[in-house]
């Protein structure tokens, strides 16, 4: 499903990739992961969003930014909103969907192929809008995982599908011991 001279764009939802990841067992090894898509087509960009927490002390997330920064990915981030549920747990909010939609929709014109790290059925219109403009995309996320990662909406509407799982041997490395706001 990709062609050589296409130009190609990835959209990483962090926090959705992680999460999908690690219910697979492993962790993605994000300069494997620029590679094997730098040899399916013509990358032009790689785009990575998270949400940080700004007053913590030490994020685990942030070496992790700070590598991305320095390798080639785009990094789009905004301080996450922490809250106390009903149930008294804190808890931390940081959706980064309309960042990633709107530029994905900007990007559009310049782009052959789209490819979107998220299993998020809030992206389908995204998905059907970009398509409607002449771009492919294709998904990466799991149905491997117990629930599934991928919202049925969403893998239906994409050009392709591509399972995380089948990508754990060209882009995975084994899980290291995180703590869970690594989650993005």
């Amino acid at each position: 499903m990709f062609y050589k001279d296409e130009r190609l764009a990835l959209f990483i939802d962090g926090s959705n990739l992680y999460a999908a990841a690690k219910s697979l067992g492993f962790d993605i090894d994000y300069k494997l992961l620029r590679q094997e898509f730098m040899r399916r087509g013509k990358l032009l960009r790689a785009f990575y969003y998270t949400a940080l927490l700004e007053n913590d002390e030490y994020s685990p997330i942030r070496p992790l930014v700070d590598w991305l920064n320095y390798n080639g990915f785009t990094m789009v981030t905004k301080p996450a909103k922490e809250y106390t549920d009903s149930m008294g747990r804190r808890k931390v909010k940081g959706n980064m969907d309309i960042e990633l939609a709107v530029d994905a929709m900007e990007l559009a014109p310049r782009v052959d192929h789209i490819v979107l790290f998220s299993g998020d059925g809030d992206f389908r219109p995204l998905v059907e809008s970009l398509q409607r403009s002449g771009v492919r995309v294709s998904v990466v996320s799991t149905i491997r995982s117990q629930p599934p990662m991928i919202s049925d909406d969403l893998r239906r509407q994409a050009d392709n599908f591509i399972e995380l799982d089948e990508l754990k041997e060209v882009i995975g490395r084994p899980p290291r011991d995180m703590p869970d706001a690594a989650n993005g």
